[in-house]
């Protein structure tokens, strides 16, 4: 399978025109950040080859790395943990060259020759399922937070007055068991 550099930058900008689609290659991205692949070797360093291609039960997204930066394995195998599908081929990437010397510009043509740069794309196929009950459980997730959040709002004072204190209660600076020190006032005179 060989990638040309300009199908990649339609697929980018067809992402960019439909909204639904990143919304699905962002649920996807979720995936792999909450499956913790990013740790692992190269992982970080992939690009978006193509898609994301969804079908009745699979999203289908493929990814490209330099030849020599081949994602550590073990990562993927997590994916397959979870029912993903993960595929790797060796492929190239045909790029066209910067112009610098007379050479490098084709016959009969003001363009750069064309390059076949050699490169590892990872196709994953998830089913649907795993994505959205991931997007799920991160907008509970969210939800809650904002809930904690609000409740912690309505307990602190706005002003950043200390909090109304009860009497006879024990302030926070003296050690438990100990009766609170007596105001102390000055001598008459």
């Amino acid at each position: 399978m060989v990638t040309d550099i300009l199908d990649v930058i339609k697929n980018i900008q067809d992402l960019y025109e439909n909204n639904s689609s990143l919304g699905i290659l962002k649920d996807f991205e979720r995936v792999l950040d909450e499956m913790d692949l990013y740790v692992y070797d190269n992982w970080i360093d992939g690009e978006l080859a193509y898609g994301p291609v969804v079908g009745r039960h699979w999203i289908t997204v493929g990814f490209m790395w330099p030849r020599d930066k081949m994602p550590d394995p073990i990562g993927g195998k997590r994916l397959v943990d979870i029912g993903c599908k993960v595929v790797y081929q060796k492929s190239h990437l045909i790029e066209p060259r910067p112009i610098k010397t007379p050479e490098d510009i084709r016959p009969n043509s003001k363009k750069g020759k064309l390059d076949r740069r050699p490169i590892w794309i990872v196709e994953f196929q998830m089913p649907k399922k795993v994505a959205f009950d991931m997007y799920k459980g991160y907008m509970n997730k969210m939800k809650n937070d904002e809930e904690h959040s609000d409740k912690l709002k309505e307990t602190t004072p706005l002003n950043g007055a200390p909090a109304p204190t009860v009497p006879g209660a024990v302030p926070p600076s003296a050690p438990s068991g100990m009766p609170p020190a007596a105001p102390q006032t000055a001598p008459a005179m």
